[in-house]
């Protein structure tokens, strides 16, 4: 097994041997070096805050690839209930802002696409 299937042992390990997590979102941006700083701002902006208002969500991870130059952001969910109970509508609406806040920080036209596209989408589950 490759190094993600480390990652989600990891993400799932806790110091009683048991299972806090029931479902990790998994996403992958691409997230140029000289981005980097923008996106994590972007974030703090935008998903963080909204994220922890969010019935389920216990927590995430921001990674970043020097080698591909892309962002991994690690959610984890109490159940993927709660996470897919989320409307549409309101992940839209956070993303709107991110992407906005991304474009201010770099200096770049609000009429530009997503400066940090969604490169991969998925979820990972206890073992």
């Amino acid at each position: 097994m490759g190094q993600s299937a480390d990652v989600r042992f990891a993400a799932f390990a806790d110091p009683e041997g048991g299972y806090d997590v029931a479902v990790i979102e998994h996403l992958r941006l691409s997230v140029p070096e000289q981005g980097r700083e923008a996106w994590l701002e972007a974030e703090r902006g935008s998903w963080e805050p909204w994220l922890a208002q969010q019935m389920g969500f216990l927590g995430r991870d921001l990674l970043w690839d020097p080698e591909t130059e892309e962002g991994t952001l690690l959610i984890r969910w109490s159940s993927r209930q709660a996470w897919k109970a989320i409307p549409s509508a309101e992940v839209e609406e956070v993303q709107t802002r991110f992407e906005q806040l991304a474009r201010d920080a770099m200096s770049l036209p609000q009429a530009m696409d997503n400066p940090f596209p969604l490169v991969f989408e998925g979820e990972l589950l206890p073992p």
